[in-house]
């Protein structure tokens, strides 16, 4: 059997974002400069890589684009003051509060206090409501990303056996969802799912997303399968891996996204493509989606 096709998450996200741009551009020309608000609190090293690289994709789009630098010692209160004044300013379309935040934050009290319409992660309740419902919201970047990438390299999810590995608000549950929609049939599994290896072999696409290195092995996997690996650790090494053990997987799946170059590109693309999306609506001017958030 052949080695499993590449799904180039880096190519693909840099298509996604030329689409971005071009949105960007129609929007400024109506007059309209897309704003993002990045609030980081503390100094954790992860986030502020996180966080560059975000800036520069947002510029390089055409964004306008701040970091709003908090200590890790910020109050609550001051912290909660911060987000209302930017869901107060009309010039901001787009707010992102990088997570996690420090020890001592309400994270769920802070994503509660943003304007749905500003939330560009999409994990405000009323964007979580809208996605189950099935209607117009700001849904989550990772899942979103998923759904791209299967998008762009023509790999249906209708009728197709989904397992999604990790049931988390960031990933699992809402790609769940998003499958769902496109007629997939969708089992979550987790660290109680009785023979979780026999439950991964079921899946015609499978989605790795439990924070653990190279838990997925190759005999987990159906021959053919397609394999989205959104896990991303550090080894003692320094290098980078997925859920996934990818050489092994890669000889038995049909499709497979690595790490790095995967979905984490992907995710930083759906990223601008929400706050593009976000400020074309407060305008009055959305059009047709350039990505998933309305395909159904």
């Amino acid at each position: 059997m052949s080695p499993a096709r590449l799904l180039d998450g880096k190519a693909t996200a840099a298509a996604l974002r030329a689409e971005v741009q071009a949105e960007v551009a129609r929007l400024r020309h109506a007059g309209l400069a897309p704003r993002l608000v990045v609030v980081l609190v503390g100094e954790d090293p992860a986030s502020q890589v996180y966080v560059r690289n975000k800036d520069k994709a947002a510029q390089e789009a055409g964004f306008e684009v701040r970091t709003l630098r908090l200590p890790a010692a910020v109050t609550q209160a001051a912290l909660e003051g911060e987000v209302r004044a930017l869901n107060a300013d009309p010039a901001v379309h787009g707010i992102l509060v990088q997570l996690p935040l420090p020890k001592g934050l309400d994270e769920k009290g802070i994503v509660r206090l943003l304007d749905p319409r500003k939330d560009v992660d999409g994990l405000h309740p009323e964007n979580v409501a809208a996605l189950v419902l099935g209607t117009k919201g700001l849904f989550p970047c990772t899942p979103l990303g998923c759904v791209a990438i299967l998008d762009r390299h023509d790999l249906p999810l209708e009728g197709r056996q989904v397992v999604v590995l990790g049931r988390s608000m960031l990933v699992g549950k809402p790609f769940a969802i998003m499958a769902l929609e496109r007629n997939a049939t969708v089992t979550i599994a987790h660290s109680k799912t009785r023979d979780l290896a026999g439950v991964c072999r079921t899946a015609d696409v499978l989605v790795a997303a439990v924070g653990r290195p190279r838990l997925v092995q190759g005999d987990w996997i159906r021959p053919g399968a397609v394999v989205l690996d959104v896990g991303i650790n550090r080894l003692p090494d320094g290098k980078l891996c997925g859920d996934v053990d990818f050489e092994a997987a890669r000889a038995v799946a049909g499709a497979i996204t690595p790490v790095p170059g995967g979905i984490g590109p992907m995710t930083i693309a759906l990223l601008l493509s929400n706050t593009a999306l976000a400020a074309a609506r407060t305008a009055g001017l959305e059009k047709d989606s350039l990505l998933v958030h309305e395909r159904r």
